[in-house]
């Protein structure tokens, strides 16, 4: 099983502020570096815009993360063939153009969850299902797809 992150986990995990929320994040993406993961290019970016202009972080500390983060992760960007599949979602399933964008990436390379509270909890979209990881009803899931696989 492969497992990707919206932007708004990457902030939670960065954001000691954040409370229980930060607590989750952290853990999650700490524990992702040991199982099958990877990070859309688009979330790094939004991530970094969102530390630094709207939380005001100080450019160097957030780019320290997106480092960091690139060393462990695998990142995937987008490519023509998303750009018209994250159109596509837009007009079939009325997602927002960036969430869709997210999720045409994370398809493409064959996530079977992407970890968000933004997303309808437990829907699935051509093989990738939306997983908030704040509801106590995920625990369960989130702790089979943290766990790595024994060789």
């Amino acid at each position: 099983m492969r497992i990707t992150f919206d932007t708004n986990i990457l902030v939670y995990a960065a954001d000691s502020g954040a409370g229980t929320k930060h607590e989750v994040a952290g853990d999650l993406i700490t524990r992702a570096t040991n199982v099958d993961s990877m990070l859309v290019l688009q979330c790094l970016a939004e991530f970094f815009f969102v530390a630094t202009r709207k939380a005001k972080a100080e450019p160097t500390v957030v780019k320290e993360f997106v480092t960091d983060w690139r060393e462990v992760f695998a990142i995937r960007g987008a490519d023509e063939e998303t750009f018209v599949r994250a159109m596509d979602a837009v007009v079939l399933h009325g997602i927002a153009f960036w969430d869709a964008m997210m999720w045409a990436v994370a398809r493409q390379a064959q996530c079977d969850f992407l970890i968000s509270e933004d997303f309808q909890d437990g829907r699935q979209l051509e093989g990738v299902t939306f997983l908030n990881p704040f509801l106590t009803a995920n625990a369960t899931i989130l702790e089979t797809l943290l766990e790595p696989e024994n060789p």
